[in-house]
């Protein structure tokens, strides 16, 4: 079975779905979906909550970031750049936990599309420092502040502080 990363798991996003999650429940009443399915047990657990949560922000990230060309990994790995010019492959495999095979590619995609530079390493010979091209650094720049835009539609019916407190736990899920 392969194993599953940040690459993978985004590249197979799903149309949101109509749930007991987005449908009001009594507390004291199973949850039900419109079909009459009893959904509580998946809706206790962490997992299903986070991937239907996953499936739904992506599903609009996918819809908004189709004029840039870009996946969710595809930005993630341009905003690393840009966020940390001159950071290697294997720094950005580390933070968004993908191997590095499924790094070479992308890093050619967006070589090829002029996004990026890849620069000679100041400390380390072997590795190359990847760096924004002016182009990449413009889509990233648009493509960001698209990010941000749909982060703030799609966590409309949370507050701030339930949206800093909800990616704080999360974070404390996946880091070790």
């Amino acid at each position: 079975m392969p194993e599953t990363t940040v690459a993978n798991t985004l590249r197979r996003p799903r149309a949101p779905r109509k749930t007991a999650a987005t449908t009001a429940v009594p507390p004291d009443s199973p949850a039900e979906s419109d079909n009459g399915i009893d959904a509580s047990y998946l809706e206790s657990l962490l997992g299903y909550n986070a991937r239907r949560a996953a499936l739904a922000v992506i599903g609009v990230f996918l819809q908004r970031m189709a004029p840039f060309g870009l996946r969710p990994v595809d930005f993630s790995v341009l905003t690393l750049i840009a966020h940390n010019p001159g950071i290697t492959s294997r720094q950005i495999c580390a933070a968004l936990d993908i191997l590095p095979p499924n790094l070479v590619g992308m890093v050619k995609s967006l070589d090829k599309r002029g996004l990026i530079e890849r620069r000679a390493h100041p400390t380390d010979r072997r590795a190359q420092g990847l760096h924004l091209s002016p182009a990449g650094r413009k889509l990233q720049k648009s493509a960001q502040a698209t990010a941000t835009q749909l982060e703030s539609d799609v966590a409309s019916r949370l507050s701030a502080a339930e949206l800093d407190t909800l990616k704080s736990l999360l974070r404390k899920v996946y880091t070790r």
